[in-house]
């Protein structure tokens, strides 16, 4: 039997740049992308607030920048997304991304901005679990996608409504536009959707995970932060997003994304069927667990429960600004002065990683 590979390596501030490109390595970065092809650099902007554990950050970006081009890829272009919640290039700037992309001349392209790129109609070859059916008039996909390498950069955390988040759920801002919300009640059938179609439209897939500083509790945004010095890298989607899962102490395959897409030959999602290299972490359990908070109580009530019946009406109309509204007050006018920004700056004073952050990354 044929294992996938996921690396897995122990790192710190000091040391991190060359253990992404050893993690890349192990791997097998070079082997999984066709040096022909440009290569997008996918970057996670949960939040654009630059909570820790939320988003991408700049060492797990410029680390990945760095072993690419020592590999040979020269051809890099960084893709944002935005979505109703999140501000892309607000979530640049705050998280440190501008002066990486400068130094290292990384143009960077909004899949919202026409003069980009556009989004065209693609009929996936592989069958849908329910794409198809929740865009009847026909799926949308940005056209300049196709033919390209992908390198997902998540991180390692929860999510209230599929359990933990990665490099299959990276996809999702990526390759769907601004009605993805009409997806979250099939959430874990779409994620897995999605994951065929980008093995039909990009020419190699990868990921690098950062779990330096890892999300517990309902992420992606409202979490509890928790350095953990992992960082983690694959081709396989599925055994990337099953490791971490393991590691923060859930059983990957009771996930539903992770057993559908184990079960259609997308990717493995059984611990016991893949191979870890580098550091052991075979005994770890971070003990992390979702939970609840006010959007997602609400989300839950309206995606999933009692109020399921009344999507169309909800979320097809204009009663969708209410919602988002409603997300941004609690997220950006709440959560973020009055709690979440004293967890930044605890981060940043007191560990060596928001040190870095601030000393390394905001002074260039």
């Amino acid at each position: 039997m044929t294992r996938s590979i996921v690396a897995a390596l122990r790192t710190h501030p000091e040391t991190v740049l060359n253990d992404l490109g050893r993690l890349c390595d192990l791997a097998g970065m070079e082997a999984s992308f066709d040096h022909g092809a440009s290569t997008i650099l996918k970057d996670n902007i949960s939040w654009h607030f630059p909570f820790p554990s939320a988003n991408t950050t700049p060492w797990q970006l410029e680390g990945t920048i760095l072993a690419l081009k020592a590999r040979g890829f020269e051809d890099l272009v960084c893709v944002e997304n935005k979505t109703v919640v999140t501000d892309a290039f607000k979530g640049e700037d705050l998280n440190h991304y501008l002066p990486i992309f400068c130094k290292y001349q990384i143009p960077v392209l909004y899949n919202f901005k026409e003069s980009d790129m556009k989004w065209i109609e693609y009929k996936p070859k592989k069958p849908m679990l329910v794409l198809d059916k929740i865009f009847p008039e026909g799926m949308r996909i940005p056209d300049y996608f196709i033919g390209k390498n992908i390198v997902h950069l998540p991180t390692i955390k929860c999510h209230i409504y599929t359990t933990t988040t990665g490099a299959m759920k990276n996809a999702f801002g990526g390759l769907l536009n601004t009605k993805r919300h009409y997806t979250h009640s099939w959430i874990h059938e779409t994620l897995v959707d999605l994951l065929a179609v980008q093995k039909e439209i990009h020419s190699g897939l990868f990921a690098v995970m950062d779990g330096t500083t890892a999300g517990d509790g309902p992420g992606p945004r409202t979490m509890r932060p928790k350095v953990k010095n992992v960082i983690l890298a694959s081709n396989d989607q599925v055994a990337i997003d099953a490791v971490a899962a393991k590691l923060m102490g859930f059983d990957p395959m009771t996930i539903p994304y992770i057993r559908l897409a184990h079960d259609a030959g997308l990717g493995v999602g059984r611990p016991e069927e893949i191979r870890v290299l580098g550091d052991d972490i075979s005994t770890e359990n971070w003990g992390f667990s979702v939970g609840d908070n006010m959007a997602s109580r609400v989300g839950h009530l309206c995606w999933f429960g009692p109020l399921k019946w009344a999507q169309g009406l909800l979320f097809h109309t204009p009663l969708v600004n209410l919602f988002i509204f409603g997300s941004e007050c609690y997220h950006d006018w709440y959560r973020w002065p009055r709690k979440d920004r004293k967890v930044f700056e605890e981060w940043c004073r007191d560990t060596p990683w928001g040190q870095l952050f601030v000393e390394s990354y905001s002074a260039r």
